[in-house]
């Protein structure tokens, strides 16, 4: 047993708002931090036009940059900035509240596998090593972002409402899901869109996992910033294969595990368990 470190400092209105969670208030801000993201990339592709090459992703470090590190990067610190002045420093990367069980080190390891794959997969001759850097710290930019954003602030707040472990995953991995629907405003096909927020769900569920049987959300952050590079180093490109496609055949079997975690992580629903905060109302604050 333990218990969630509560906030006992005097709250303002602002404060107090977010600090009664719920889902629909972790879906608020999901919205607002994609309407602030959007803005941004809109004004940074505008204002760096000269240093990005929409039609070659991946062709110099300054498209990887701008085009696609930079925005995320910004919305990373600002959300960094809202755990900071909401107190929840120590909520979202101190200890786990809840321990996880032995089973999910399962994610850990289908996590781990195809990230080896796609490194073996990869034609690495076909990028600069500034590139490659730039592409590992856009990685690192958008696991930062992603995860403090679902598996930190929106875990906290359903968490803080007293919603029990069960609708935590569920709901947090969803929000994760729903966060890359926004490829569509891109131009990304609709069934493109489809898949990825399926994949994501699954995805979302592993990073879960991971935090909850690691007790923290930093290995999620790096085994998600060792999972994006190397997909699209990989593959060449954004939700589909580029140019610089490497192995075609453990490409085949790296992608494989997409359906592995979204079927491990449906199965994962049955068997995940736990509580931080007493439902509203009630007295308490247990977790198991």
């Amino acid at each position: 047993m333990s218990e969630f470190p509560p906030t006992y400092e005097p709250e303002n209105a602002w404060q107090r708002f977010w600090n009664r969670g719920g889902w629909w208030r972790a879906l608020l801000f999901v919205v607002v931090y994609l309407a602030l993201y959007e803005g941004l990339s809109f004004l940074i592709s505008t204002v760096f036009a000269s240093q990005i090459d929409a039609s070659d992703l991946f062709g110099s470090e300054s498209t990887v940059f701008f085009g696609v590190a930079l925005p995320i990067l910004v919305m990373g610190l600002l959300v960094l900035v809202f755990v900071v002045t909401q107190r929840w420093k120590r909520e979202i990367f101190g200890r786990q509240p809840v321990t996880g069980a032995w089973w999910m080190w399962i994610a850990v390891v289908l996590l781990i596998i195809p990230i080896v794959l796609r490194l073996f997969a990869t034609d690495w001759g076909a990028y600069t090593p500034t590139v490659v850097l730039t592409v590992l710290f856009m990685g690192l930019c958008v696991s930062f972002a992603e995860e403090l954003l679902t598996r930190g602030v929106a875990v906290n707040m359903l968490r803080r409402h007293g919603y029990g472990e069960r609708a935590v995953f569920v709901l947090s991995s969803a929000i994760f899901a729903l966060l890359h629907s926004v490829n569509a405003l891109s131009g990304a096909e609709p069934l493109v869109v489809a898949i990825t927020v399926v994949y994501t769900f699954g995805f979302g569920a592993m990073m879960y996992l991971t935090m909850r049987v690691t007790g923290s959300i930093i290995p999620a952050i790096l085994l998600h910033a060792a999972t994006d590079p190397t997909t699209f180093l990989a593959t060449g490109g954004i939700d589909a294969h580029g140019s610089t496609a490497g192995d075609s055949g453990l490409l085949t079997v790296a992608g494989l595990f997409n359906g592995v975690y979204l079927v491990f992580g449906l199965i994962a629903i049955i068997f995940v368990s736990g509580r931080v905060f007493a439902r509203r109302g009630a007295k308490g604050a247990a977790a198991s």
